[in-house]
């Protein structure tokens, strides 16, 4: 099957397996895994941090940061389409105590920062501890730019808060801009990177931050189930992830601009098609939707289909994918009445 409903289904590399069978592993949560140790160590020093934490996934790391900046009763300030508020089961609020503040992000993804200054709660006991201003980048394949993380992190500091980065694709965002990771991560007190997305490893995200934080959210994996034991049979595939194919997702970058001009050649979709990253986004008639998702399935392909189409570029999608994929679909709509 071609499979673009997102690039968390990649499957891991051939060396991933390779360095999975032969890793050298211990006790994590007594902090002798050798091959954690290495992963984190390396991390932290790629991009620009004191220590790094080895988590199961980005959901757990972006909560583990949200829980080691703020305490009980605490706020944290993220925009209504942010991941760790919207996809993430609620579990700052429901495990923390956490209170989040969205605010409605503008059509690039970016926070108005004049909103997120008028969100921050004055010091009075009616209202919540505004602690933490989270944003995420890449956020629906938009690159948030270098200028505006620099605005917001200089906000943040005049008004006493830390700043976190959901950088779940933030090896996307750099590859994009031509930068290196450590460039967007410079910006932030902690950073979680998945690396079970296009950077294809099995399973596993990073948190990255300073000393005491990383302490904190090791204390906090621990309670929430996170202490994995012979954990480096999975950070071995992760430290290739790092390693070896962030330059790679370049390719999947020019195999969704591909593909989103052999849709604009058609049609019915011309008109509402955006690509950012390795993400094509399309508008089209929901009475079609169902029939259009039944015919691309049976010709092997699987797509995620809500109020519009998502479709994700990754390492298991050739060019020669994409150029079938944008085939069926113009067959699919020449045959419309």
């Amino acid at each position: 099957m071609i499979d673009l409903r997102s690039d968390t289904v990649t499957q891991p590399t051939e060396a991933m397996r390779k360095a999975m069978a032969n890793a050298p592993v211990g006790d994590d949560v007594y902090g002798d895994d050798p091959s954690v140790n290495r992963l984190q160590q390396r991390a932290a020093e790629m991009l620009g941090f004191e220590d790094a934490l080895f988590t199961t996934s980005g959901t757990q790391a972006n909560l583990l940061a949200l829980m080691s900046h703020c305490d009980r009763g605490d706020e944290y300030i993220c925009g209504q389409q942010a991941h760790n508020y919207k996809y993430e089961a609620g579990g700052a609020a429901v495990l923390g105590s956490i209170q989040p503040q969205p605010i409605a992000n503008n059509l690039d993804g970016t926070l108005p920062l004049d909103q997120v200054v008028a969100a921050i709660k004055p010091n009075d006991i009616h209202f919540p501890r505004t602690k933490l201003l989270s944003l995420e980048n890449t956020i629906g394949g938009k690159v948030l730019p270098q200028s505006y993380l620099a605005e917001a992190q200089q906000l943040a500091f005049y008004h006493g808060l830390k700043i976190h980065l959901d950088g779940a694709r933030i090896a996307n965002a750099a590859v994009a801009q031509g930068l290196k990771i450590a460039d967007i991560a410079q910006h932030f007190d902690s950073v979680s990177v998945c690396l079970s997305k296009g950077l294809c490893a099995p399973v596993g995200s990073l948190l990255l931050g300073d000393e005491h934080f990383i302490s904190r959210a090791r204390r906090w994996r621990k309670m929430l189930g996170g202490g994995m034991r012979q954990a480096g049979i999975l950070a071995a595939a992760a430290e290739i992830a790092l390693t070896e194919q962030v330059e790679r997702l370049a390719d999947d970058h020019a195999n969704a601009a591909a593909l989103a001009a052999g849709l604009a050649e058609i049609d019915e979709l011309a008109a509402g098609i955006e690509v950012h990253t390795n993400m094509v986004f399309v508008q089209i008639s929901p009475e079609l939707m169902p029939s259009l998702v039944e015919t691309l399935y049976e010709q092997g392909i699987l797509i995620s289909a809500a109020k519009q189409l998502r479709l994700v570029t990754h390492k298991d999608v050739s060019s020669a994918d994409v150029q079938l994929v944008v085939n069926v679909c113009k067959a699919f709509f020449s045959r419309l009445p």
